[in-house]
């Protein structure tokens, strides 16, 4: 969250603002030593994981819990705040049949194995980025009706035809309206496409909407 590096430096011994995102360090944490910080997260907030030695995690817990700025934060803030973020969730938005084109999530992929192809699906993912998918993950929003119903994989309808369904939705609180993500046919994936979600037997309308919905914030240490 935003008070995240200033909560957290004051119990680390090592200088945070020289960890960028995406880098971790072995360290101290609130006197408990031999900790694995990582500056990364699940909310597109800038934020640490941090792992802990398995004796000592009910201590740092406590020591944490005991600053005001920190407090327990349940599943359901943690899932609304990444998809928010426009972050996927395995097993939702993606799977054993979904590839990195379809997901856009390509730039898990780096140059050399690209090059060499010596990756699980090579042959398919790359023709993909050659050919374009035929489906793509986009974000949705919903202006009306209540968005928790959203996770169960309704479809998603644009007349006549059925392009996709809905992996991922629930209220924005950042927003105050309803956000989803999904697949849709490529063909209905540019942003501003207006398309029809199905919650709780009822349609409603939705449009496709560039993600992350809410900007992210993530650190670069300079």
């Amino acid at each position: 969250g935003p008070s995240m590096a200033q909560v957290l430096q004051a119990g680390l011994s090592d200088d945070l603002a020289k960890l960028s995102f995406m880098n971790s360090v072995i360290t101290t944490v609130f006197s408990v030593p031999g900790c694995r910080v990582t500056r990364c997260g699940y909310t597109g907030e800038d934020g640490v994981e941090i792992s802990v030695p398995a004796g000592r995690a009910v201590e740092l817990a406590e020591r944490l819990l005991g600053v005001p700025e920190v407090w327990p934060a349940g599943l359901a803030a943690r899932d609304s705040l990444r998809l928010e973020a426009g972050l996927c969730l395995y097993g939702n938005d993606i799977d054993e049949t979904t590839t990195p084109a379809e997901a856009g999530l390509l730039w898990t992929l780096g140059k050399r194995r690209r090059a060499a192809m010596d990756f699980p699906g090579a042959a398919i993912i790359m023709a993909q980025v050659k050919e374009k998918p035929k489906r793509k993950r986009v974000g949705l929003t919903c202006a009306h009706g209540r968005g928790g119903g959203w996770g169960r994989r309704p479809p998603l309808t644009s007349v006549p035809t059925s392009p996709g369904t809905v992996t991922s939705g629930c209220p924005s609180p950042s927003l105050g309206k309803n956000i989803a993500m999904g697949y849709v046919a490529a063909a209905h994936s540019r942003a501003g496409t207006a398309l029809t979600v199905e919650v709780r037997k009822k349609q409603q309308p939705a449009l496709v909407t560039k993600m992350p919905f809410v900007p992210t914030q993530y650190y670069t240490a300079k």
